[in-house]
C-alpha cells in the first residue's frame, strides 16, 4: 500500500482556495485521489497547523469535523529523535527549516512514506536527508 504524508501547504490549498488555477486544481485532484485510495496520511502537528489561525469559530468547527475522518498517524520517540538529527544535518549545511517540517520528514522516512508538499524547502532538505517527495500532478 502506498502511503503519502500530506503537508499543510497542500491541505491549505485544497481547503481555502476558492478560485484555483488549473495547476492548483490538479493538485487538489491529486489530494482527492489520495483520499479516495486511502493512501493519505496525516499527523497531529499538520492537523494543528491546518486548524491554526481560523478566527471564525463556526468555520473552525466545520473544518475540525471534516478533518476528523482522518486518523492521526502515531508519532514515536524515534520519529522525534530522527527529526532532530535531520534538522541538525540540514543546519550543518546552512539549510533552515521548521521543527514540524523535519518531523514530517522523519515520520515519512521512518515509515516508508513519500511527502506531498508545495513547500520548496523540502527540495532543499532532500539534498542532505533521505526523504521521498511525491511528484506534484
Amino acid at each position: 500500500m502506498k502511503r503519502v504524508l500530506v503537508d499543510t501547504s497542500v491541505w491549505s490549498l485544497a481547503l481555502r482556495k476558492k478560485d484555483a488555477t488549473e495547476s492548483e486544481q490538479r493538485i487538489i485532484a491529486q489530494l482527492s485521489t489520495l483520499i479516495l485510495d486511502l493512501d493519505l496520511v496525516i499527523i497531529g502537528p499538520v492537523r494543528q497547523e491546518i486548524l491554526s489561525g481560523i478566527s471564525d469559530q463556526k468555520k473552525f468547527t466545520i473544518l475540525r469535523e471534516r478533518l476528523s475522518i482522518f486518523e492521526d498517524f502515531p508519532i514515536t520517540t524515534h520519529d522525534y529523535e530522527v527529526a532532530a538529527q535531520f534538522l541538525n544535518e540540514c543546519r550543518n549545511h546552512g539549510i533552515q527549516g521548521s521543527y514540524i517540517d523535519f518531523l514530517i520528514c522523519a515520520v515519512a522516512a521512518n515509515h516508508d512514506m513519500s511527502i506531498l508538499t508545495l513547500d520548496q524547502d523540502f527540495q532543499n532538505y532532500q539534498e542532505y536527508i533521505k526523504i521521498r517527495l511525491e511528484k506534484i500532478a
